[in-house]
């Protein structure tokens, strides 16, 4: 559809304060659907439908997690995220209709932190939004006293992790790593993204192999087969895993 050039930015306040949320695209029919959905969750939620928009919106108060669409009738999501990410860290969540690997790739190497292709449901988004405020510590949560996997149980307050009920040895950095993947299960990070979100590092700092040898650490402390991980995965060209 045509760009709605001439639209401003608009805010809408449900009054809960569950997060501040930028929605920008240029369908509008999509972008109210999207609007409701997340007002319905009781989010505070601004649009833009274009680049320009968003970054005007950006450059005053930011808000907490940016929704984008990738195929925008006049520009490419993808320069908009690497623009945005030029001048902010804010959470990024890509939306669009193209589902191939490559695409998915490009997203999470530009410095998406989420790529959730059409047709999605309304409750997988919240879901993602909510997965991803929580992660980057925007979002008030019940504090988690441990994420119970069965044989695998991660003691997020006594940071301690037991396999079969046995007590596995980790190191510091082994318990963050481990944590922070296990509290999203199933979410794509790359290297890069755990570097910035376990070690406050990137990767222009701290080489992205440190994340590797950690993870190779990992796997012989609570892999049966460390070569074929049950919980731990390795995403080919994109990065880890944890598979609940």
């Amino acid at each position: 559809m045509r760009a709605e050039t001439t639209t401003p930015v608009s805010h809408r306040n449900t009054g809960r304060d569950c997060g501040r949320l930028l929605v920008v695209d240029d369908d509008p029919e999509v972008r109210g659907l999207l609007v409701r959905l997340l007002e319905s969750e009781g989010y505070q939620v601004e649009e833009a439908s274009t680049g320009a928009e968003a970054t005007t919106a950006l450059s005053g108060r930011s808000p907490d997690l940016v929704i984008l669409d990738v195929m925008l009738t006049t520009e490419d999501g993808f320069d908009v995220l690497a623009a945005i990410r030029r001048t902010s860290n804010v959470p990024v969540i890509l939306v669009t209709a193209r589902g191939r690997e490559s695409d998915r790739v490009l997203g999470l190497k530009l410095g998406a932190d989420d790529y959730v292709v059409k047709p999605f449901s309304p409750a997988e988004l919240a879901a993602r939004v909510g997965t991803v405020l929580r992660r980057v510590g925007q979002r008030p949560t019940t504090t988690t006293v441990a994420l119970d996997f069965g044989d695998l149980v991660i003691d997020i307050m006594a940071r301690e992790v037991k396999l079969s009920d046995l007590l596995v040895e980790t190191t510091a950095k082994e318990f963050d790593l481990l944590a922070f993947l296990a509290s999203s299960p199933r979410q794509v990070f790359t290297r890069e993204q755990l570097l910035a979100q376990v070690w406050g590092s990137s990767s222009a700092w701290q080489d992205a192999g440190t994340v590797t040898e950690h993870v190779r650490r990992i796997r012989r402390k609570i892999e049966k087969d460390p070569d074929h991980p049950r919980w731990v995965r390795t995403v080919r060209g994109v990065g880890y895993r944890f598979e609940p």
